[in-house]
Parts: C-alpha cells; structure tokens; sequence
C-alpha cells in the first residue's frame, strides 16, 4: 500500500477514540499529582493587572489537570478547566472529593496545614483563657469626600474563655468603652478601670462564636469539616463559597484550636473554589508574605504566611473591582497582624511572653 492509499483509507476510517479515565484513575492521577506538589518549592507568581494571580506550583501539574478535566483543546480559559478539573464532592464519599482552589493555593495551603499540625497541643484547663494579641486598622468612609481612609495599625488584644462559661475581655487602643454600671439583678462585673470591654459568656457555641472547646470537637477530616461550614453559614453572606472562606479565617486569626483542627481548616480552605496566590502581600505590622485570597464583591481577602515558615501572619483585604466605593483598584481598606497567641489563667491577664 502506498503514501497515497494510507491518506485514503485514513480520511475514510472514523478517528479512533478518545480513552476516557474511570473514576478510580481519577483519583490515583490525582494523588500522584497532590503527592508531586508537596514535594515542589512554592514559585513566585507574576503579578496580574490587580495584584493576583493563581500559580500553578509546576507546569506539568497544571497540564495534567487540564487532561483531566478532558479540556486542553476546547478554548477554555485556564481556570475554568482547572475547576471543571477539579470539581466538587461525588456521591457523598468524601474520598472522591477534589481540590477546587488552584494549585498554587493548595500546595501553599498543606504547607500551612503542615506547619500547624506540627504545633504542640497547648491542651488548656476549662477554667483558663486564650489569649491574642494582634494588630488591626480598619478603614472608615469619609461621607464628605466619599474616600476610604484606613486608620493606623493599633494594638487589640482579647481573652476568650476556653470553655465560654466566664466573662472574656476585649482591649483595644484608642477605645475606652469601658462597662456600664450594674443595674439592680444584672450580674455583669464590674466596669474595668483599664477601659477594657467585658465580652459575654457563650451559652451556645458555634460558628460564628467558637470557644475553645468547641473547636477541639470539630472534624479533622476536611471534607467533613468544609461540609459543617456549609450547613452551618447556609444563608449567610452574599455567596456559599466566601462565606466559607471568611468563617474559616476569623477562626484563624483570633481563636486557639488543637493542631489536628488548625490543619484540617487549612486544608478545608483548599477546598473552596475561587480561592488563588498573591505572590506578596504586606500584614498590618510590615512583615511581607505569600497569601491565598478569595474575592467577593470587588474585594480579595488574604491570608498572609511567612513565606519560610508558612506560619500564619495575618489579613488583609484590597480593592480589586472597579466602580467600588471604598476607592480604586488596589486600596488597601483593612488589615491585621497576629503578635501572638496562648493561654492564660486569667481574663485581662498578660503572659510574660506571646506563644
């Protein structure tokens, strides 16, 4: 048979077809694929036209997940065939859940769940408090000009009650609030003369008002634990996803879990699709990190990690949509440091040195 019979003949026979990945080679491929980028030192991200970018933690991990996701030659932009990809929980099994951030922000997210599993256990009496000491500025929005100002970092420091059965304290620069007199048959304590603000007892624990108690019952498994996110702010915010997002970094940023549920947070993070890599990011004190974001609204939260030691720093949250009143692409409008956390014995009580 000659050149020109095999062209024939070629053009007459139907393309062979495409093979398709059962559901168990899925999921192998993509292990291997997770089991290659933990062992991948995180890459700078080059910076987009508002400050953000997801990154790939290797060229050939992003080509395999598009070959998975059967995309690749279909015009897709990148992202979106990286969440076809890696798509969402199937049939309930959690084993067959997939990553749904970007890969740069998974792998930047099992550094940090890494990290913070390898924390000791600071396993606190009932009666004691945890204690965190931080930075916040806020912004505010000066109705005359319509401009958005953030005002100086300051410090804020608060006492949670490990059990929340006792009165925790909340002190914070610049804010003498103080505590009202008692009223006959009120049993709040009495005013602090150091202008600090008593904080209620927690009777029902959640969420949205986690002790430390609470927590440590919380799931390590991530996908369960995302789920109990889910269920438990269904309704709240303006979407599922950054609901999620939010409620998970307040947990980081002033509250004490056990090693084992810090992790399985972060990792739960990685699961939220939308979230990316901003290859730097600044924290209220000036320290300089690598974060992972989510934008909702025109604004991208962060949480900032040292870049060695994957440690968490802090947040912030920045101005990316046009149009937005709280100013121009790129404004900085809030942000915090953590100075330190631990537990104390007392409410109020400052430890001679930050954990």
């Amino acid at each position: 048979m000659n050149e020109d019979e095999r062209a024939e003949l070629a053009r007459l026979l139907p393309p062979p077809a495409r093979p398709e990945l059962s559901a168990d080679r899925h999921r192998l491929l993509r292990g291997h694929l997770m089991s290659e980028i933990r062992e991948q030192k995180p890459v700078r991200a080059r910076r987009g036209k508002l400050g953000w970018v997801a990154v790939p933690a290797l060229a050939g991990g992003l080509a395999l997940v598009v070959v998975l996701s059967g995309g690749g030659g279909d015009g897709q932009p990148q992202q979106q065939a990286q969440g076809q990809a890696q798509g969402q929980q199937s049939g309930g099994n959690s084993s067959t859940t997939l990553n749904a951030a970007p890969v740069g922000a998974v792998q930047l997210l099992t550094q940090a769940a890494d990290t913070a599993a390898g924390k000791p256990d600071p396993k606190p009496g009932k009666k004691q408090f945890v204690y965190v000491d931080s930075l916040v500025a806020f912004s505010g929005l000066n109705l005359a000009t319509g401009e958005a100002k953030v005002d100086p970092a300051h410090r804020r420091q608060i006492w949670l009650a490990v059990d929340g059965g006792q009165w925790g304290v909340l002190k914070e620069e610049g804010r003498k609030t103080g505590t009202p007199a008692t009223k006959q048959g009120d049993n709040r304590p009495a005013p602090r003369p150091d202008g600090g603000e008593w904080l209620d007892p927690i009777t029902k624990p959640a969420l949205g008002a986690a002790t430390y108690e609470y927590l440590a019952a919380l799931p390590t498994d991530p996908d369960a634990l995302l789920k109990k996110i889910y269920t438990e702010t269904k309704g709240q915010g303006q979407t599922p996803d950054q609901e999620a997002f939010a409620t998970i970094g307040d947990l980081l940023r002033e509250q004490l879990a056990p090693p084992a549920v810090s992790a399985a947070l972060y990792r739960a993070a990685a699961k939220i699709p939308g979230v990316t890599v901003v290859d730097d990011s600044v924290d209220a004190s000036g320290r300089h990190g690598v974060a992972v974001a989510h934008v909702n609204a025109g604004t991208r939260t962060e949480w900032i990690f040292d870049p060695k030691t994957h440690e968490f720093l802090g947040e912030r949250e920045v101005v990316v949509g046009e149009g937005s009143e709280m100013g121009k692409p790129g404004t900085v409008i809030g942000h915090s440091a953590v100075l330190g956390r631990t537990v104390v014995d007392q409410a109020g009580e400052e430890p001679k040195t930050n954990a």
